[in-house]
């Protein structure tokens, strides 16, 4: 477990109480049933912004804190507990690309609207239904950039895009030269199939910057993840607590101990991945895209799970729209294959070892 200073203990309590009192599970349901074009609450983000979370990753002389990923992890853990939906993972994404990328006057017009809450913006890299960064045919001609993107996340509201192209990151404006379909997937979020038709682009980085961001943006998802987990977890023990079968609580059965006992090593784990990849972010370690694949190797499988023992482990009532045990393993489902699956991220933690 990452060791906390006092701001990012402040940081992380403040963001659990606010994601108890002003969005619970039961505010991402009246926005699932709302259907909001955007795919989350704006009056939500516009809170977030003010806040502060989304500077989190700007640097200060941009208007941000820089407090760095472990924090920005911190927040949207605690946003996972309760499904609460919002761009806060994807515009700190294409934040990072901005950030590291080389293009001051990228950084000068668009960090100080992000860190305001003011720009949603977002990450556009695969092309097709599995996640691949080596099978890109988007291409820039005369700074115009053209092709297409399958389920970009907040593709439907961002205003601002970073999209990989075959030779690197470049910078769109969603105003013009960018068509979107939205796409209606389990977890009822906002994903997109975003088309880029001679939009006019403005180059961060090579493919080096890619690889990076990608990396970072995994990182951010992981966190997520965790906090999903987490829940999920504590809803089905306080249940196993309370549930009466046979004269006895669920939980004096052994063999749901040991179902349970295992799932809490598990997240134990799995804390220490997630918070590893964070932290080596933050010191910018050579290992980072080691640490990221590591991380969401066993995020995936843990989620995975977690969101499935949460729907067997309730029994019929967890097979119910009414129960909350759904909505967990539906956006575990998106999350699991999002920047690649356990499988990918396997084989890639192999390769960077040599073999």
């Amino acid at each position: 477990m990452a060791v906390l200073n006092d701001e990012q203990t402040m940081l992380r309590d403040m963001a659990r109480e606010w994601a108890d009192n002003e969005a619970p599970v039961g505010a991402f349901r009246k926005m699932r049933d709302a259907a909001p074009a955007e795919g989350y609450d704006p009056a939500a983000w516009a809170e977030m912004g003010q806040m502060g979370w989304a500077g989190i990753v700007v640097p200060e002389a941009f208007g941000g804190s820089e407090f760095g990923y472990l924090s920005l992890g911190l927040v949207l853990e605690q946003l996972g507990r309760n499904l609460a939906a919002s761009p806060l993972a994807s515009t700190a994404a294409a934040t990072t690309a901005i950030v590291l990328g080389g293009s001051d006057a990228a950084k000068t017009e668009w960090l100080p609207k992000i860190a305001a809450g003011e720009v949603v913006a977002t990450l556009a890299v695969d092309e097709g239904p599995h996640h691949d960064p080596s099978k890109i045919a988007t291409s820039v001609s005369g700074g115009r950039l053209s092709g297409a993107k399958e389920f970009v996340a907040e593709g439907d509201s961002a205003a601002l895009f970073v999209v990989a192209a075959a030779d690197g990151l470049y910078l769109v404006s969603g105003d013009q030269g960018v068509s979107r379909s939205p796409r209606h997937m389990a977890d009822s979020r906002s994903h997109a199939r975003v088309t880029f038709d001679g939009a006019k682009a403005e180059k961060l980085g090579g493919t080096d910057l890619t690889a990076k961001v990608i990396d970072r943006a995994t990182a951010a998802l992981c966190a997520e993840m965790l906090g999903m987990a987490e829940q999920a977890f504590a809803t089905t023990n306080d249940y196993l607590k309370t549930r009466v079968q046979f004269g006895q609580q669920l939980s004096s059965f052994q063999a749901l101990q040991h179902r349970m006992a295992k799932m809490f090593t598990e997240l134990e784990l799995m804390r220490s991945a997630v918070e590893g990849a964070l932290e080596a972010i933050d010191a910018n370690r050579s290992d980072v895209d080691q640490a990221v694949s590591l991380a969401k190797a066993i995020a995936s499988d843990t989620l995975h799970l977690v969101s499935r023992e949460m729907i067997q482990l309730h029994g019929g009532i967890g097979m119910t729209d009414e129960h909350d045990a759904g909505l967990y393993i539906k956006r575990a489902y998106v999350l699991e294959t999002m920047w690649g699956n356990a499988a990918y991220h396997r084989e890639r933690f192999a390769r960077l070892n040599g073999y």
